[in-house]
């Protein structure tokens, strides 16, 4: 439908869905639901979404991008490189010439590509150091999609994501609403029409905003998050260790979720039967 009837998604944890839960304990995220707005029920569409959570942009490159050459859909998303330029001492510059050439790779093979630049941490206590970072890293995606022919999908401008509220308690993951925010967005610039506007704001907050409170997030983020986060760097550890993507394969999205739903109903079959 609209002309594309594959998609393959590939990334980190962006793209896998963090932290847009399921009742399972697994992620939907922006990418599947731009799937499911691009399938429009059509039961020839297929989705892939080779994305995994602490993917490096280099393991992106030598794991998802050769799969995603080989299905060859009509669309690939691609967002990557965030987990390199937050390491410090990173070179954006080097992590930007290699995103470069996994984008041409795509369009020298006739596959159309979306990218996605960084959002901006400007609302964002402590992670608002990484603005500077993000923004050379955005320039030079600019130039990228520019020269190669990509979109893009500017999520440093979507002014919805400048509020706290669309961050999750890890200041680095995006909550349900921003995923559905980003589809929409997304949707959009593949000029796929929607039922909603991404843009509506938050409505106003009533959360206090004074200093020993920012102070004790701050300390609680720190225990729960960086330290965990500095601990996995020192050891070359990563968040996806072990982990396998959760559609590695190219396959009929309106089947997946007929069969989702009827483990579902099962599941409340079974539990309506047992009390």
């Amino acid at each position: 439908m609209y002309g594309i009837d594959s998609y393959v998604a590939i990334g980190d944890s962006f793209t896998e869905g963090l932290n847009d839960g399921l009742p399972d304990g697994s992620f939907r995220g922006w990418a599947d639901r731009l799937a499911e707005v691009l399938s429009g029920g059509e039961p020839g569409f297929q989705y892939a979404n080779l994305a995994l959570r602490g993917k490096m942009l280099d393991e992106i490159i030598d794991e998802q991008l050769p799969i995603a050459l080989e299905l060859k859909p009509d669309l690939v998303t691609l967002c990557a490189g965030g987990n390199d330029i937050i390491v410090p001492g990173a070179d954006v510059d080097a992590v930007a010439a290699r995103l470069e050439a996994g984008v041409a790779k795509l369009r020298a093979a006739g596959i159309p590509v979306v990218i996605f630049n960084g959002p901006d941490t400007k609302s964002l206590s402590v992670m608002s150091v990484l603005r500077g970072k993000v923004g050379i890293y955005n320039a030079h995606l600019w130039a990228i999609a520019e020269r190669h022919g990509a979109k893009m999908v500017d999520l440093w401008a979507m002014e919805p994501l400048h509020d706290r509220r669309a961050w999750s308690d890890d200041r680095l993951h995006f909550t349900p609403d921003a995923h559905r925010r980003i589809a929409l967005h997304t949707a959009e610039v593949l000029g796929v029409p929607v039922d909603e506007d991404w843009r509506v704001p938050y409505p106003a907050s009533t959360e206090p905003a004074t200093w020993i409170t920012s102070r004790r997030s701050d300390l609680t983020w720190t225990k729960t998050h960086l330290l965990p986060w500095i601990r996995r760097q020192i050891k070359g550890e990563s968040m996806g260790d072990g982990l396998s993507p959760k559609r590695p394969q190219l396959s009929p999205l309106v089947q997946a979720e007929a069969a989702a739903l009827e483990i579902e109903v099962r599941n409340f079959r079974d539990n309506a039967a047992a009390s």
